[in-house]
């Protein structure tokens, strides 16, 4: 299983965290950051790359799933139109363009209920069918990794699968180790694939949009091309 905190328009990495885990829970009351990727990603333009940001009414401490989004800001149509205009020539982007023009069509009050439908829509369209499930739901308490811990345990999960910038930063894996669950490093680094405006050169770790419109059906098969073998956590002090 694997948990993370809901990011709007997730990029590849996190998706393929997800068509890899059996479980996957939305750390949906965790506090809420300012400028990581819980409101923004990146897509791909002529000139490079650029942030499509969700503006949020402060929104800073607040557990995610209470963050509500500024509708003053006409962000809607500015994203939306930002998307057709980068991606209307891209293979696929024709075949997918319904889905996500109703998502900007409707207006969100919270942040959280926009990324979870965008979630979906995107995992529906892959075809993964990963068992989502809230944090706020479960109930366990804690913080840091003991609570990552007691959402196992409460899952039975017997294994956790973490990307390798968390467990350089601030996984202990000793105590995954201490309740028998193996931590496994995703150890994942993004391939090239199709994308548009070729003269700007490839652009690695982009929204995962920019694949999705790019190669449609096999966007999968590019994201497993990116895993590099699997390895457990190392736990300090063990052989």
């Amino acid at each position: 299983m694997a948990i993370h905190q809901p990011h709007y328009l997730p990029w590849l990495r996190y998706v393929d965290k997800i068509a890899r885990s059996d479980v996957f829970v939305l750390l949906d009351d965790a506090a809420y950051t300012k400028n990581g990727w819980q409101n923004r990603n990146k897509i791909k333009r002529a000139e490079g790359w650029m942030y499509l940001t969700v503006p949020v009414l402060d929104g800073y401490g607040k557990p995610i799933r209470e963050v509500r989004i500024n509708n003053r800001d006409r962000w809607r149509s500015r994203h939306w139109g930002a998307l057709c205009t980068n991606y209307s020539r891209a293979p696929f982007f024709a075949r997918y363009k319904a889905y996500f023009e109703r998502i900007y069509a409707r207006q969100w009050e919270t942040l959280h209920e926009l990324s979870v439908d965008l979630l979906g829509t995107v995992l529906s369209i892959l075809g993964i069918r990963t068992r989502l499930l809230r944090s706020s739901a479960l109930g366990v308490p804690g913080t840091a990794t003991q609570r990552l811990v007691g959402i196992c345990e409460r899952l039975g999960a017997s294994m956790y699968l973490t990307g390798d910038y968390a467990a350089g930063n601030h996984l202990d894996a000793r105590l995954f180790s201490e309740r028998g669950i193996d931590v496994r490093l995703q150890n994942w680094q993004c391939q090239e694939y199709r994308q548009q405006h070729v003269a700007g050169g490839f652009i690695p770790d982009l929204s995962i949009l920019d694949l999705l419109f790019n190669e449609g059906e096999n966007s999968l098969a590019v994201l497993e091309r990116c895993h590099q073998p699997e390895a457990s956590l190392a736990v300090p002090g063990r052989a």
